[in-house]
């Protein structure tokens, strides 16, 4: 099962532009590294938002249960376990994205939690509002097209919907992580650059889907083997 992309959908275009614009906007416009950076840490927000809205119109529209795989014959699970289940685990890992990145940049300061996130608006400044309306109409356009209209949502899986926005967390954690450290030593306009590169590498030309999918055999591989094995004890 081949893991990257050998042909560019015209999404898979937009999206390249979409990720190079912050990066005009640093070098050529100006814009503040620190700020746009926040926006991609919004952007991990908007990916799990859209999520929950998936998630949610599957359970609505055509099925209320699915198999849940968790290294043990698959059980159905309502769809609201499986809303309630990303919500938390994947809040954590945007907890712990935004908290290094709030530390390390300096961009928000306060000791209240709540009062940190309430600053995220104003951190972003007119720059980073317009780029984050730029991502927010992007993943509209994509989920719309790609999702509903495709006729995806009848025959998707809830576990292969649920894990879909792992991948790129996974990258924008690490790139988190090492961008901090850039930011710190004066280096944004380079850090945005690098940024981009790899979330249009990792975004464009690995695909997660096959990846995901390929977990998703093999998990049901497995449950099959422990309940033939289970049967024969």
């Amino acid at each position: 099962m081949r893991m990257l992309k050998r042909k560019l959908s015209p999404g898979d275009y937009l999206l390249i532009i979409v990720n190079l614009i912050p990066v005009y906007g640093v070098w050529f416009e100006g814009w503040d590294a620190a700020r746009v950076f926040l926006v991609y840490c919004m952007e991990t927000v908007i990916i799990g938002l859209f999520t929950v809205v998936k998630l949610a119109s599957v359970t609505m529209l055509v099925k209320p249960r699915d198999e849940w795989q968790a290294g043990k014959p698959a059980v159905m699970a309502t769809g609201l376990f499986f809303i309630l289940f990303f919500i938390v685990h994947y809040g954590i890992f945007v907890f712990v994205q935004t908290q290094i990145f709030f530390a390390v940049s300096g961009l928000i300061k306060s000791d209240s939690l709540l009062e940190t996130y309430r600053q995220i608006p104003a951190a972003l400044g007119h720059e980073g509002l317009i780029l984050l309306l730029i991502f927010i109409t992007y993943y509209t356009l994509q989920n719309l097209f790609d999702f509903f209209l495709s006729g995806e949502y009848k025959t998707v899986s809830m576990m292969k919907l649920m894990f879909q926005p792992y991948g790129r967390i996974i990258v924008q954690q690490f790139v988190v992580i090492v961008g901090s450290m850039f930011l710190g030593f004066g280096a944004g306009k380079i850090f945005i650059l690098v940024l981009a590169v790899i979330k249009i590498y990792f975004e464009v030309y690995i695909n997660f889907d096959r990846i995901i999918a390929k977990t998703e055999i093999d998990a049901k591989r497995k449950a099959a083997r422990a309940e033939r094995e289970q049967a024969n004890s």
